[in-house]
């Protein structure tokens, strides 16, 4: 090693910045904090996640379709095709029904939301539509986020707003 190299491992490097005060924002996959200011691709990332879920989504349809095929071409009767169908058709609408309201609300912690998990996966489209639709108009749960931070951003200003002086130099309380 030379004297250069060393000299720049014992240099102390400089203290990172400090971090704004206040509430941080959570992350929306795919999205990050770019939905708080709307910057950094925020814009493009919406149309790439929309365009995404959609040619997804019409993918999907075509495999089913495909699936349903072969239940045709196996001969399987028409109970059993129509059932598919049905099954697939209440599952992709619970599915979106789910996957919209949870871009609005957080789920309770009781809630049934593992148990439908199942039922989500089967009805993956409905899923890919929800977040489809949602792509157009905002980030998923962008909504709910934002509403989430202005509250702490609004609770951090009050507390900070009542902290004023130096408590150490306050007078001490007369007894009475």
């Amino acid at each position: 090693m030379s004297d250069n190299d060393q000299r720049d491992q014992s240099r102390p490097t400089p203290p990172a910045a400090p971090a704004a005060p206040g509430p941080e924002p959570e992350p929306i996959k795919f999205f990050g904090t770019t939905w708080v200011e709307h910057d950094g691709g925020y814009a493009l990332r919406r149309i790439g996640m929309a365009a995404g879920s959609l040619v997804t989504a019409v993918a999907a349809a075509f495999l089913l379709r495909m699936a349903y095929e072969g239940l045709q071409i196996g001969d399987v009767g028409p109970f059993l095709s129509i059932s598919v169908v049905v099954l697939f058709a209440i599952a992709s609408s619970i599915a979106f029904a789910k996957t919209w309201e949870s871009f609005g609300t957080r789920p309770r912690p009781s809630s049934d939301e593992g148990a439908l998990k199942g039922l989500k996966a089967i009805g993956f489209i409905g899923s890919l539509i929800a977040y489809f639709l949602r792509c157009l108009v905002e980030a998923p749960g962008e909504k709910l986020r934002r509403a989430e931070y202005e509250r702490a951003q609004a609770e951090f200003a009050r507390r900070r707003g009542a902290r004023t002086g130096n408590p150490a130099a306050r007078r001490p309380k007369r007894k009475r």
